[in-house]
């Protein structure tokens, strides 16, 4: 018996240890905070050095974490921007809360509208996108009322998510069988794009073409997400209430990355080697080492 009960104990050992390696977290690795006087925390993006840029919506404001850690403001105002995405060119593509446009901004800080409306009516507020390396671009359009917006009505006759070219035009509807479409993130590797909806709380998972043409809509996970990013390995990272979860690329549960705040809103890899993973998470923004680095 005592023979068998230390069996089991080397057993259970190595299914735990196995496990431990297997996560995408870097070995003893925990959640830093590394700014917290902001009032609500979005839109994380990289830039092609490193650097990450992150939106403090209330404040009106896109600030800059670099490569040493140091924060900085980069923008302000900022047009309420949310979520926020750079593009192959290295201009960084805002979802413009404020007016419910798209903008693009140079590295000096000054912006043009990309798009505002579709067939002659007001997007709802662009929320989150995705560009493909190639230069067509997905958002989504989800309708939350804010307190800066004139409007109390969906410009929309729902919320949809859109494609458009990187220079804004060609906007067309993509799909509209959505409650709230939020969080978005492409696999360039495998073709696939993954659209959250957290009004019903699921991610869907399209294929697309070169051209940017999307196909096959399938429900990936029964989770919704706010926000969304990828590593190499293919993994899913949605926000929430938990922390981060980490889907894998088959539609299951990984692991979930515990953040000691009330809502982690978005996230993204970053640093030198895309090693480090940074939430925007309420008044916070947080980093974890990652054991994989971002796609």
């Amino acid at each position: 018996m005592a023979r068998l009960f230390f069996v089991c104990m080397i057993l259970s050992w190595s299914i735990s240890a196995t496990q431990a390696d297997d996560s995408v977290v870097a070995p003893n690795a925990q959640p830093e905070k590394i700014i917290g006087d902001c009032l609500f925390t979005e839109g994380p993006a990289v830039d092609a050095k490193g650097n990450v840029y992150f939106t403090d919506q209330p404040n009106d404001r896109i600030l800059k974490i670099d490569l040493e850690g140091k924060i900085s403001t980069f923008l302000k105002p900022a047009g309420r921007s949310n979520g926020m995405f750079f593009a192959p060119d290295g201009k960084l593509i805002a979802c413009a809360d404020e007016q419910n446009e798209l903008w693009e901004i140079d590295a000096d800080g000054s912006h043009r509208v990309l798009a505002k409306d579709f067939n002659g009516k007001r997007l709802n507020g662009p929320n989150d996108l995705w560009i493909h390396p190639a230069g067509w671009m997905v958002i989504t359009d989800p309708f939350y009322k804010r307190p800066w917006w004139q409007h109390s009505e969906m410009p929309q006759d729902g919320s949809h998510i859109y494609r458009l070219n990187r220079d804004g035009t060609g906007i067309t509807r993509v799909d509209g069988k959505f409650k709230q479409p939020n969080g978005i993130i492409g696999d360039k590797e495998r073709g696939y794009l993954y659209v959250a909806d957290i009004g019903d709380k699921k991610t869907y998972r399209y294929r697309f073409t070169p051209e940017g043409e999307l196909a096959d809509r399938t429900l990936f996970c029964e989770l919704g997400s706010d926000g969304m990013t990828i590593d190499v390995e293919g993994n899913i990272y949605l926000t929430g209430n938990q922390g981060v979860t980490v889907v894998g690329p088959d539609g299951q549960t990984k692991e979930i990355i515990k953040i000691p705040e009330p809502w982690s809103a978005n996230v993204c890899f970053g640093g030198a080697d895309r090693k480090t993973l940074f939430v925007t998470a309420s008044k916070t923004v947080y980093s974890v080492k990652m054991r994989v680095a971002g796609q």
